[in-house]
Formats: structure tokens, C-alpha cells, sequence
């Protein structure tokens, strides 16, 4: 009769773990998928504001083209257009970013770092670790309560 108990209650505390297991792997994936939407969210609203920001922008850069060319022609002096030239950088970088493959380059370039330069990506002293966190927690705690 023990025997037949003990079968019993190994297979529930398996079927439990099974259970947990399957149940930990589904919750990992929702997180997975969560942080995946966030940053997929971030992403486009970035680009959202870099758009927006371009309009006024480009308006900005349109009308000082516009007055410094007419400057520059009535006082016959082209010293005076001279600050197109950072403005249009700005200008460029902005579409770039907004319009054109600025985030597919960077994306290229950040695999290509994970590829074949993941050194730079080590923390410094290492990862994080528990033990690391605890002696920091305890060091800067007010009321340390040690069992």
C-alpha cells in the first residue's frame, strides 16, 4: 500500500513540476514578446519625432537658405551663406533618420559589434551578479537587519 501511495504522490509532484516548468516557459515568452513590443513601440516613435521634427526643421533650414542666399547676394558677400553648410549636415542627418536607411545602417553596424567585437560590450568588473548587489544593498542600507 506504501508503494502504491508513494507512485502516487511521485507522479503528481512530477506532473506538478512539469506543470511549473511549462507554466515559467510560457511566462519567459510573454516577457520576451513584452520587452519585444516596448521596443518596437520606442522604435517608432523615435521615428515618429525625428519626422515631426524634420518638418520644422526643414522649414527652418528653407527660409535661412532663402534669406541668406538674398543676404548674401545684397551684400555681395558669400561669407554670409556660410552657415548652410553645418545647418545642411543637420538637415541631411535628420532625413537620414526620419526618411532614409539611417536606423538599417546602425542596425547593421550594432550586429556587426556583437559579431565580431563583443569585448566591448563587457561590463567593467564583470557581470552583475547577486552576491555583488547584496553587499552593495547592505553597505548603503540605513536599518541593516542581518538573520
Amino acid at each position: 500500500m506504501g508503494f502504491i501511495f508513494s507512485k502516487s504522490v511521485n507522479d503528481s509532484l512530477k506532473a506538478q513540476q512539469e506543470f511549473m516548468l511549462m507554466n515559467s516557459r510560457l511566462q519567459l515568452e510573454r516577457q520576451l514578446l513584452m520587452q519585444n513590443q516596448m521596443r518596437e513601440r520606442q522604435t517608432a516613435m523615435q521615428i515618429a519625432w525625428t519626422r515631426e521634427f524634420l518638418k520644422y526643421f526643414g522649414t527652418f533650414f528653407g527660409l535661412a537658405a532663402v534669406g541668406l542666399t538674398a543676404g548674401a547676394i545684397k551684400k555681395k558677400n558669400p561669407g554670409v551663406l556660410l552657415p548652410i553648410v553645418p545647418l545642411s549636415f543637420i538637415f541631411a542627418y535628420q532625413y537620414d533618420m526620419g526618411y532614409g536607411t539611417l536606423l538599417q545602417r546602425i542596425k547593421g553596424e550594432a550586429e556587426n559589434i556583437l559579431d565580431t567585437q563583443s569585448t566591448l560590450l563587457e561590463l567593467p568588473k564583470g557581470p552583475l551578479t547577486y552576491e555583488d548587489l547584496e553587499k552593495l544593498r547592505r553597505s548603503q542600507s540605513k536599518f541593516f537587519i542581518e538573520k
